[in-house]
């Protein structure tokens, strides 16, 4: 029953110890991830203690035992005084840990020298062993420096309860658990069972404890988190509330911003208070309203001068720790000079608009102009007659109103516009093509038609080249398809990329009509041009194969607006 005691405080502070690694971030204090660290190797010892079959395995596993008692204690303490705001000078860290060791190479001694132990007596009996010890001078020592040290760590407790504000009271009150357990671990084995050690067990207490405290610490650990990095600056107020509208923290700057914060206590429902219900209640009330960031103005003024004032950017997005939301963070970034500028500006606001409008049309008409001279100077080098990318533009224009007409694609008048003023841009690929294959007088051989197949890809590059500064993205996007995909086939065996069906973006779809009509019903240096009755034809067989079965209704129904415009040219 005893071994089974032993092997389950094991068995547990491991399973307590893979919470921790688990729930762990590199914020957390070291001194406690050193704490989880021990526990399991202390636990181990006792079960090793138990199950021991000779005196000198007995000795091996109680050396292994006190590294817990030795050196937790010290962790322990470490992990208070850092949780309270309390910094512990470098050697003075230094010089108690030297102690805690030289503690435990008082421990190793055990076997050799009666300086710890002086005499132990072991014997096992069937499933028991009885053990006897007379201590040595070294355990009294090791008692009273664990004494002293939850002492010092109480006093530190009550002191950060009674004194400093900006530390969690819920957390000072957690601390005082995980030292007195371990403590009591310690001192009161033989007082409640002669058989059995029960520190094993206030280790387990001890570690639940601290897994506690950090769920709760992660909230409250203002300093290191990547958003207090941002706001120390001294430029930016940082405020941080839980779901309950309890204050966690904030930086100088927020409390100068808010001199309201200097006397709010950490764990303060900020409802409460009354001075931050019309800032502070407010926003969060705005922001849980619309569940997304939020953003506000707060206006501070001089209570001596009404035109002294100062404007404040608030910002509120949710406060996370790792991948959890666990609160609110409350940005506070002076926009005064902005406000003061933007308020200037309201007093021109009309007459810019106008100036911006008649300029902003200028340059769209001459960025059109100069989008069109390129075509045509492309156009200048193929060994069409002149005049694609006009009839092609057409062409789109005539099939364009045809889709809209019932809009079963669900196009908008932006997308018309935009297909359109994209379509005397689809060759411009082409300025890649040597003169010798864009001009030859007949057909490419599979060579030269790879080569030819380049301008594709090479248009869409030139396309988004110029206009990748463009504000107008809609038709970015369509010119770079247009250019990109018109020679896309609806049964995948076009290039350049073979994409079928749906894939192929609508805009391409409908410029492929277009540009084949327009091949087929011109003359060219290679051919002449076909019949009306001709061109249809290889139009309707290529529909469900070159081009969209879905678009054949409007090809059809544009038909006789198409002959009539190639008619009369």
């Amino acid at each position: 029953m005893i071994s089974i005691f032993y092997f389950m405080t094991f068995i547990t502070s491991l399973v307590l110890s893979l919470i921790y690694i688990y729930e762990w971030h590199k914020h957390f204090e070291v001194n406690i991830s050193l704490i989880f660290t021990l526990i399991p190797i202390a636990n181990l010892g006792y079960l090793f203690a138990w199950n021991a079959q000779t005196k000198e395995s007995y000795i091996l596993a109680v050396k292994i035992i006190y590294i817990g008692s030795c050196f937790m204690i010290f962790f322990i303490n470490m992990s208070v005084f850092r949780l309270c705001g309390i910094i512990v000078k470098r050697w003075v860290r230094t010089l108690l840990f030297l102690i805690s060791l030289l503690m435990y190479v008082g421990v190793l001694t055990i076997g050799y020298f009666p300086v710890f132990y002086k005499r132990l007596f072991f014997q096992r009996n069937e499933n028991r062993i009885i053990v006897a010890k007379e201590y040595g001078p070294l355990h009294t020592v090791l008692f009273v420096y664990l004494g002293i040290f939850f002492i010092c760590s109480l006093c530190a407790i009550l002191y950060s309860l009674h004194r400093k504000r900006q530390i969690s009271k819920e957390i000072l009150h957690l601390l005082i658990l995980p030292e007195a357990v371990t403590f009591l671990g310690y001192v009161g084995t033989n007082v409640i069972s002669k058989h059995m050690e029960i520190t094993p067990l206030s280790y387990n207490l001890a570690q639940l404890l601290f897994l506690l405290i950090i769920r709760r610490m992660s909230l409250y650990n203002i300093d290191d988190t990547v958003i207090d990095s941002m706001v120390q600056t001294g430029e930016t107020g940082f405020i941080s509330i839980d779901f309950n509208h309890r204050y966690l923290g904030s930086n100088a700057t927020a409390k100068t911003i808010l001199p309201e914060l200097n006397t709010l206590r950490v764990d303060q429902s900020i409802d409460s208070y009354e001075s931050l219900k019309d800032n502070i209640s407010h926003w969060l009330a705005h922001f849980e309203d619309d569940n997304d960031v939020s953003k506000n103005l707060f206006v501070k003024r001089n209570p001596e001068d009404e035109d002294d004032f100062q404007v404040f950017d608030v910002t509120i997005n949710y406060l996370y720790i790792g991948s959890r939301k666990k609160g609110y963070q409350i940005f506070l970034r002076d926009d005064t000079k902005n406000q003061k500028y933007i308020t200037l500006l309201d007093k021109y606001n009309n007459e810019l608009e106008e100036e911006v409008s008649a300029k902003t049309d200028q340059i769209i008409e001459m960025h059109n102009n100069l989008i069109l001279s390129m075509a045509v100077v492309v156009e200048s080098r193929d060994n069409s007659t002149g005049g694609h990318i006009k009839r092609t533009s057409d062409g789109v224009k005539i099939l364009i109103n045809e889709i809209r007409k019932d809009n079963k694609f669900n196009i908008s008048e932006e997308f018309c516009k935009d297909i359109i003023k994209a379509a005397p841009m689809h060759d411009l690929g082409k300025i890649a093509v040597d003169d010798a294959i864009l001009r030859k007088p007949g057909r490419f051989t599979d060579e030269e038609f790879e080569k030819m197949k380049v301008h594709a890809a090479e248009g869409a590059k030139i396309v988004h080249k110029i206009l990748k500064d463009t504000d107008d993205e809609s038709f970015k996007i369509v010119a770079e398809n247009v250019a990109h995909y018109h020679h896309e086939r609806i049964d995948g065996s076009g290039y350049p990329e073979g994409l079928k069906g749906d894939e192929i973006p609508l805009e391409a779809r409908i410029m492929a009509i277009a540009d084949v009509y327009d091949a087929l019903v011109s003359k060219r240096v290679y051919k002449e041009s076909m019949s009306f009755e001709q061109a249809n034809a290889i139009i309707m067989e290529g529909m469900g194969k070159h081009f969209d079965k879905k678009l054949e209704e409007y090809y059809i129904k544009a038909r006789p607006k198409l002959e009539e415009y190639y008619s009369n040219l």
